[in-house]
């Protein structure tokens, strides 16, 4: 295929652009929403340029949708994932390690540049893992001049849906091929001809990937290689998609763009009353000139009065607003926040929270396992793009500040108090327990302790204090 036709924009991707360009400025807010309202405050029939003008100007926006998108982060990685890798190979284990902590070569520990794609995610419907390797001129011979050049040091890279233009999927739904629209610093085109721009994709197949640009001239490969997953015959990039009813974004736009016009109104109707407008109740032909400094002479019968609207529609206005907020929140399954804390200020017990949040919680434990999902197949592709041979599993993002870690301490003691013969069990239970305890602490530190474990209840033949007891 030729590189003009793969940086064309595939059908879907130019139905949906503007959609997603309109959910990223909801979700924003601020002064990215302030700056394209014009696009989304509706313009009155006949309404005078100025006016429209005016209101624009006083425009505001109560971003319920993005505080919802942003709890929800929140609360599902309030605790970090539980990444265990098993084998014996220790460099690769160290490497790992090392990944979780920089994931992306910026710094990014790799459960931050998972909220990250959670949150692109719940705005957009679907976010992109790039699996990538450093690239370098030189060929290295064995494993060891890669890990010395750094050509084995695997990195990953985040991308939204607006970010892959063109795709072709096979017939089981599967990548067959698909291109990035890269974003970056203006390369030295930019300076050797001032006023020209310069457009990149990467495109990636099964096997090799084309860098294609286009510096006015038409578009071009400037590079080309095998990637990341060429091995395993697979396309580099992982997709987390959410289902419909998951797509928080989608659920709440229009109940969102809908409390957005019809504040705005209230709130140009309330300025407007302000700014009285006097009444003259005459059978005379009145010119006199109103303002601060005139006075006004009447005659016999006639009458002076100000408009003042009654009000009812303004009630009417504050119970619809009233309305919609509980409706963005209870499509997003957290009616329970749509009132805000209690009135009565008294504290609510762990077994109060559960009951109110029941529906909640099962929705952030369908996030959990799509992240989960997605955790796992990129971190085995770049498991076996290494050939490190280790064993991965992702656990954890189960934890939503409605239980205590007293409550689930006492539930495993009471597990292993049973005297299951399973060392198995008790080492997984008390793994479990021990990286939710240290949920914050270095990944290297997580797998000694987990190493230890496993020493300790091997030397004692699974017998814990616990299991001694029973």
């Amino acid at each position: 295929m030729k590189a003009t036709e793969l940086v064309k924009e595939h059908p879907e991707y130019i139905a949906r652009k503007a959609m997603w360009r309109k959910y990223k400025d909801l979700y924003a807010g601020g002064e990215q929403m302030r700056s394209n309202a014009a696009a989304y405050l509706l313009r009155r029939q006949k309404e005078p340029g100025d006016v429209y003008g005016e209101r624009l100007n006083r425009v505001f926006y109560e971003n319920y949708i993005g505080s919802i998108v942003d709890w929800y982060a929140a609360t599902l990685f309030r605790r970090e994932p539980l990444l265990s890798f098993e084998g014996d190979n220790e460099p690769g284990r160290r490497f790992f390690q090392e990944l979780s902590e920089d994931c992306d070569l910026k710094g990014s520990a790799l459960s931050d540049f998972f909220r990250r794609q959670f949150v692109e995610a719940l705005v957009n419907g679907s976010s992109w893992v790039l699996v990538d390797f450093p690239r370098h001129d030189m060929i290295a011979g064995n494993r060891a001049e890669e890990d010395a050049m750094g050509a084995s040091r695997a990195y990953l890279v985040g991308y939204g849906p607006e970010d892959i233009t063109n795709w072709s999927l096979d017939e089981r739904g599967n990548l067959e091929w698909a291109v990035v629209r890269v974003s970056g610093p203006p390369g030295l085109w930019s300076f050797l001809a001032p006023g020209k721009s310069e457009s990149r994709w990467m495109y990636y197949d099964r096997e090799r990937y084309l860098a294609l640009c286009d510096r006015g001239q038409g578009v071009e490969v400037s590079g080309e290689g095998f990637h990341a997953l060429t091995k395993q015959g697979k396309v580099p990039l992982v997709e987390l998609k959410l289902s419909e009813g998951l797509w928080l974004m989608n659920k709440a736009a229009l109940l969102q763009l809908e409390h957005f016009n019809k504040s705005n109104a209230l709130s140009w109707a309330l300025t407007m009353g302000l700014f009285a407008m006097p009444v003259v109740y005459t059978d005379r032909e009145f010119d006199q000139m109103v303002g601060e400094s005139y006075y006004l002479k009447m005659g016999q019968g006639d009458r002076f009065g100000w408009t003042e609207p009654e009000g009812k529609v303004f009630q009417i206005a504050e119970v619809n607003l009233e309305r919609l907020k509980d409706e963005i929140y209870r499509v997003c399954y957290l009616l329970t926040q749509a009132g805000g804390p209690t009135t009565s200020g008294a504290a609510q017990s762990a077994l109060s929270k559960q009951r109110d949040y029941a529906v909640t919680q099962e929705i952030l434990r369908a996030y959990g396992d799509a992240m989960k999902d997605a955790m796992k197949r990129i971190l085995r592709a770049v498991n076996s793009a290494r050939g490190d041979d280790l064993t991965i599993d992702v656990a954890g993002l189960d934890e939503f500040d409605i239980g205590e870690f007293s409550s689930e301490l006492a539930d495993a003691e009471k597990l292993m108090s049973f005297g299951i013969g399973s060392p198995t069990l008790k080492k997984q239970i008390l793994k479990r327990l021990a990286s939710k305890y240290l949920c914050d602490v270095r990944q290297e530190v997580k797998d000694q302790i987990s190493q230890e474990i496993d020493e300790w209840l091997d030397s004692t033949g699974g017998q814990t204090e616990a299991g001694t007891r029973s």
